[in-house]
């Protein structure tokens, strides 16, 4: 530490909540004494589930913003989390630990071990609910067990719950330290790749608690009013993107939810907060069922037959399928670190119901590649696509890439922004390139095979198949 150790010094440890409004451990730990803030990369304890690269970097850049808001007093670490907090109270003589719950379950499982050393060599820990609206464990049924399906959940049990508390202001007056010895520099925690793919993600996106804001500011002034008509639509600006803002904690649920709240009676600002209450429906699947991440929530899907296909696979993750709209989000997603909702709907349906392939495969690509992968609502997505999760998709809901572009994206603007070898073909082409006449296909300078691949899979033949196959689990 830097200077003279005061009698009282705590620890505020960051973790998912990278910021400094409605930050209820930070405020609390402010007014306990001198703060000693700290970030710790623990990839000991998450094995499988460690942070995949583009969640990484961002991260950094993350970091980089939260250090420049404490004045560069942020402390970095990397390792086993209770090690590195239980060595710095011992050697600096620290009594208080405050931190925000996450709530995967190999954090759940950390933090309690790290609560109950830290109490055995005298050192109390405070933990806060900063990163959800409610609180999973009370938002339950009468009965006392956990709801299975979203509208109840949301209606009853959280719109009727104790509304959230307002958000809390900056600490003002905070004395922050930093650990001048021990501590890491940003790139000592080797978050960014070896090859420059994130060169083209930070391009993509402001990232920090400043930019949080001006997100939810452009949104509720210019997207809010059209969202519930608009939100499908990937090529507009009717969505918030502020999913990876919530990731990390660069702005919190509670914020969000009273600013969109101060909109008088709005059916948009409704339809707003309700996709809010399918974030906490998926972290109430996760917190009730630890096993969401891994495994079929519906049991009979274990016995799905599943197929392997490595080449089909990567044309998926390339998009290189054939399929444009697959191919628009994919190359999205690969570009931006990004996918819009609806657009994360059809190229999961594809991958598990035209390709049958595990969605396993699915998320595991997804961790990776999302600026928002989130453990929640990244394996609750996936079981509700392919219909193995709570109040999931029936089966027999395929989507098809053809009509779901057409009506989605009646201009053809997202598919030719991202699919631009197609960007020439007339719009009644542009979604199935492979029945476009000859002549069509010359005038757009396409050649099917060629600079556009042939589709992998024939969409009809397919999803007769995805059905034979859902059917003989006799649902």
């Amino acid at each position: 530490m830097t200077g003279k150790i005061p009698e009282k010094f705590v620890i505020h440890w960051f973790r998912q909540d990278l910021r400094l409004n409605d930050n209820p451990s930070l405020f609390t730990a402010s007014k306990k004494g001198k703060v000693f803030p700290l970030y710790i990369l623990d990839d000991v304890n998450s094995h499988d589930q460690s942070m995949g690269a583009a969640s990484r970097i961002w991260l950094h850049h993350s970091l980089i913003s939260l250090s420049k808001s404490l004045n560069g007093n942020l402390s970095f670490y990397k390792g086993n989390a209770l090690s590195i907090l239980k060595n710095l109270c011992i050697s600096h003589e620290i009594s208080e630990v405050h931190w925000n719950q996450c709530y995967e379950p190999w954090r759940r499982k950390r933090d309690e071990k790290i609560r109950k050393e830290l109490g055995n060599i005298g050192v109390s820990t405070s933990t806060y609910n900063g990163s959800l609206l409610w609180n999973p464990d009370s938002i339950r049924k009468e009965d006392g067990t956990p709801y299975k399906v979203f509208t109840p959940f949301y209606r009853k049990g959280c719109l009727q719950s104790e509304p959230p508390p307002d958000p809390l202001p900056v600490p003002e007056e905070v004395k922050y330290d930093k650990d001048s010895t021990s501590s890491l520099g940003i790139d000592d925690l080797n978050l960014l790749p070896k090859v420059p793919w994130d060169k083209k993600i930070f391009s993509s996106w402001g990232i920090g608690e400043r930019s949080a804001h001006k997100n939810l500011t452009e949104f509720l002034t210019k997207g809010i009013k059209y969202y519930k008509k608009g939100r499908d639509d990937p090529s507009g600006l009717n969505v918030s993107k502020l999913s990876p803002y919530l990731h990390f904690g660069e702005i919190s649920p509670r914020q969000i939810w009273k600013s969109v709240n101060q909109i008088p009676s709005d059916v948009n600002a409704d339809h707003f907060c309700s996709e809010l209450g399918w974030r906490e429906f998926s972290y109430s699947q996760l917190y009730f069922n630890p096993q969401l991440p891994q495994e079929n929530l519906q049991t009979k899907f274990d016995r799905f037959p599943w197929k392997n296909d490595e080449g089909k696979l990567s044309a998926w993750q390339k998009g290189l399928t054939g399929i444009p709209m697959v191919d628009a989000g994919m190359r999205e997603l690969w570009q931006t670190g990004y996918m819009h909702n609806r657009v994360r709907m059809i190229t999961g349906s594809f991958l598990v119901k035209n390709l049958l392939l595990h969605w396993h495969y699915g998320r595991d690509w997804f961790w990776d590649c999302l600026v928002d992968a989130d453990l929640a609502n990244n394996s609750a997505g996936w079981q509700w696509i392919a219909g193995c999760g709570a109040d999931a998709a029936p089966y027999f809901r395929i989507f098809n890439p053809i009509t779901q572009g057409q009506k989605f994206d009646p201009e053809g603007k997202y598919v030719r922004r991202f699919v631009p070898e197609l960007a020439n073909l007339p719009t009644k082409y542009l979604f199935n390139p492979w029945e476009a006449p000859t002549e069509i296909l010359e005038a757009a300078n396409v050649i099917i095979g060629g600079n556009y691949p042939e589709p992998i899979v024939d969409l009809k033949t397919s999803r007769l198949e995805a059905l034979e196959a859902f059917n003989s689990l006799k649902l």
